[in-house]
């Protein structure tokens, strides 16, 4: 997926989840930030980050923040670019056959899962996961406890036994990276959630990213570590 223009801005504060205070130049701004997670690791005063232009004219914030870099590495932080660049892989993948009908936001049970695929032959839930928080290589989900991420764990392993194919796919936000591993320190209660969906069938696909200022692809497939 690729984003208009963008610029580069200094990050300075993060007064609530929604809106960061950035110097654009010789001014100060507020803008949107893309992801209402944490972020504590990436979002430093004085780090670089990575604006896009909003196409909303009635907005009060012109730019969304998108991305930082962490040191050398850049890191996308928009959390909804998974979900976009999961549908753009879908039909050149081939983990779905050669020509899958993709159903965006299908709900099944409780639950409402990113996609729905549809083979012609099976039928497959996926829920996309997006992934920022990393040390020394190694990155861990989620970054903050998600009592929908294990409404949806477990939704997935329904779906399992009631004769669905069933995914759960963690898109790394960066490059570079070595694997992806429950947050237990976090919340324990997802990596537990996890590996009981595992057991029942759930499949797990971890994929990084190229990651430039203006662009996110999936990139080669990474390991999951419980």
């Amino acid at each position: 997926m690729h984003y208009g223009d963008v610029i580069e801005a200094t990050f300075v504060a993060r007064p609530n989840r929604f809106i960061a205070i950035v110097q654009i130049g010789d001014r100060l701004e507020n803008v949107h930030v893309k992801n209402t997670g944490r972020c504590r690791e990436i979002l430093i005063p004085g780090t670089k980050v990575i604006l896009v232009g909003s196409d909303n004219p009635d907005r009060r914030t012109r730019y969304d923040l998108i991305a930082a870099y962490k040191g050398d590495m850049l890191i996308n932080i928009d959390t909804m670019a998974p979900n976009k660049v999961f549908q753009e892989f879908i039909p050149v993948s081939g983990l779905f056959g050669g020509s899958p009908v993709v159903h965006p936001e299908r709900k099944y049970g409780d639950s409402r899962f990113d996609f729905h695929i549809d083979t012609g032959e099976r039928e497959a839930f996926v829920e996309v996961k997006g992934v920022t928080l990393e040390n020394g290589g190694v990155c861990r989900f989620p970054d903050a406890p998600t009592e929908r991420g294990m409404k949806h764990v477990y939704g997935l392993a329904d779906a399992v036994d009631d004769g669905y194919d069933a995914y759960i796919a963690f898109i790394v936000q960066m490059e570079g990276t070595k694997c992806v591993t429950p947050n237990y320190d976090t919340h324990r209660e997802f990596g537990e959630a996890l590996k009981y969906a595992v057991k029942k069938g759930v499949k797990v696909l971890v994929f990084d990213c190229k990651v430039t200022e203006d662009s996110l692809t999936v990139d080669h497939p990474l390991p999951f570590v419980f």
